[in-house]
């Protein structure tokens, strides 16, 4: 069979367009039918026919699950975890109407763990002295974090549901010292989220004990120090109370 030759999906039997083609292990698929297979679904180069017509009759099903699901618990930004806590099932998905995105309803009692990762990256920092861009010395960095939250689960077509929980990146300028103290569990956007991560945790833990990696902060701690007056920082203007700059980082001047 040439490159180009006609294919049609093994499922629907319709003919598949020009790079419309989804290869499974012993067939093809079309865009239409991989469009209704689990989000959380990645391995279907390895499937079968067979195996992704068992999917799609599952995926099916579960649409009544979907009008028989009333959450009354809501956590999340973009993405969304959903709790029905009456039929003990679950959801996550960032979509308005339930019944048109189809997401995979599952029971708490699927759940075997969750873990939140927090990933770093840093970029350096210049200023401008005439019309050059130069580094500070010693250099200074913007620090961002993302916080992505996995849920572990036990299901025949995926074991994992990998989405984050911000929507913009939680960011941090040094102002010449590397970070110190208490600076990112002081940040309000940065515990946000991680009590965000702690609170689906505990919304879909049904074993006792049970608990998420949820990571520390990277910065070592340090109290702020108490009865001082509220002060301005001068690199980014947030008013604050303690040593540091809950915005930016940035140490107190004394």
């Amino acid at each position: 069979m040439g490159l180009f030759d006609k294919k049609y999906c093994d499922i629907c039997g319709e003919k598949i367009g020009l790079l419309g083609n989804r290869k499974l292990a012993d067939g093809n698929l079309c865009k239409d039918c991989a469009s209704k297979l689990s989000p959380w679904f990645r391995d279907r180069k390895n499937e079968t026919v067979e195996e992704i017509r068992k999917q799609l009759e599952w995926r099916e099903q579960n649409k009544e699950k979907v009008r028989n699901f009333h959450p009354d618990r809501v956590i999340g930004e973009g993405k969304k975890v959903l709790i029905d806590s009456a039929a003990r099932t679950f959801a996550v998905t960032s979509a308005a109407d339930l019944e048109k995105d189809n997401p995979d309803i599952l029971n708490l009692s699927d759940v075997t763990g969750t873990n939140l990762s927090v990933d770093e990256s840093k970029r350096e920092m210049f200023r401008k002295v005439g019309d050059k861009s130069v580094s500070f010395n010693p250099p200074r960095y913007e620090y961002s974090y993302d916080f992505r939250m996995t849920i572990y689960v036990s299901n025949p077509y995926f074991s994992e549901m990998e989405f984050d929980l911000n929507q913009q990146e939680v960011t941090f300028q040094e102002n010449g010292r590397r970070f110190s103290g208490n600076v990112l569990s002081e940040s309000p956007r940065y515990r946000h989220y991680e009590e965000m991560a702690e609170e689906i945790r505990k919304a879909l833990s049904t074993q006792p004990g049970s608990s998420a990696a949820v990571p520390q902060p990277v910065a070592p701690s340090s109290a702020p120090e108490a009865g001082n007056p509220s002060w301005t920082c001068p690199y980014c203007g947030k008013v604050n109370q303690g040593k540091f700059c809950e915005a930016c980082g940035a140490e107190r001047s004394m």
